[in-house]
């Protein structure tokens, strides 16, 4: 049954990827691809599968922090997250906002469903 769900969650994931392809500035060098794959590893924790904060978890906030640079790459990314957000069952919202926190890293944006992208700088 735990494989069955992780496979919805990575199934959800790739449908959106899909869909938000090329949906972005032409200037954004974060793809949204790049994002999922990069907080891939944050979904057990931001569900409430496990307690602790995996490692790959934070490492992945780091290197979405290092990779968005520009505003358009905020912006890109702060979407694919409020997008990606928006089809994950039984995400935990605090959680998901308190991940750069957790991790020691300081996003020019808020981590939610809810951000406003727009006005991302």
């Amino acid at each position: 049954m735990a494989r069955s769900g992780a496979l919805a969650v990575v199934l959800v994931l790739a449908a959106a990827v899909a869909l938000l392809a090329g949906s972005y500035p032409a200037d954004a060098a974060v793809s949204c691809g790049q994002v999922v794959s990069n907080l891939r590893g944050c979904i057990p924790y931001v569900t409430g599968k496990v307690a602790a904060l995996p490692p790959a978890c934070c490492t992945g906030v780091r290197s979405l922090n290092s990779a968005a640079q520009t505003t358009a790459d905020r912006r890109a990314a702060c979407n694919c997250i409020r997008s990606q957000a928006s089809g994950i069952s039984g995400l935990q919202p605090g959680r998901l906002s308190g991940l750069p926190g957790s991790c020691g890293v300081r996003l020019p944006f808020p981590v939610s469903a809810t951000t406003d992208c727009s006005r991302v700088t």
